[in-house]
């Protein structure tokens, strides 16, 4: 014989007792989406502030001293960690913040510190003999006398030299001044490149 346990001896059934769900109020849903969102974005945030500090932003270019490697609103990608492992190197694409410009340049080194940079007719010569250039580049023709660069500085220049303000105006920059190399050109897109 089965007993029913829901059924008395006496034939009753027990009493039911009645659950109600407990709705969250408005501020309690409202907290629970401010905690979230909070949770999401701090760690969001800090990892983009951290990524653009140390070792990467987003510039744009403005102006044509880069023609026609680079043009006015193309989007790069600046490296900034390579050169905390190596120095810069010639050719490199730089992107330099002077204290005197309101703007960050993009130009080009075309000389490393301790070496004698000079202009012959619109060639680069690098302690006497003309460095290899096998990019495009304005080849108007005017000097530049010899001048010899200190320990931390760069000579830059830009590639549309008959229209570029580079050290040939403002002088060497210095390593602290160098925010870092130019690593893509990510818009417009069909011109994706990583230099």
């Amino acid at each position: 014989m089965m007993i029913d346990p829901t059924v008395s001896p006496q034939g009753e059934q027990p009493p039911v007792e009645h659950v109600t769900a407990v709705q969250p109020s408005a501020g309690m849903a409202l907290r629970h989406m401010v905690r979230e969102a909070f949770q999401i974005m701090t760690p969001a945030l800090i990892l983009a502030l951290v990524v653009h500090l140390f070792l990467a932003q987003a510039t744009v270019v403005y102006g044509q001293s880069m023609e026609p490697n680079l043009r006015a609103q193309q989007r790069l990608i600046v490296d900034k960690l390579s050169y905390r492992l190596h120095p810069p190197q010639r050719n490199d694409i730089v992107v330099v913040d002077l204290p005197s410009m309101e703007e960050m340049l993009v130009k080009r080194i075309v000389a490393l510190p301790g070496e004698t940079v000079e202009v012959r007719r619109g060639v680069v010569y690098v302690n006497g003999v003309p460095i290899p250039e096998l990019y495009a580049h304005d080849m108007t023709a005017y000097d530049m006398a010899p001048l010899l660069l200190g320990p931390l500085s760069y000579f830059v220049m830009g590639d549309n030299r008959g229209n570029s303000n580079d050290s040939r105006s403002f002088g060497p920059i210095t390593r602290d001044e160098v925010v870092g190399r130019v690593w893509l050109r990510y818009w417009p897109l069909e011109k994706f490149v990583i230099f």
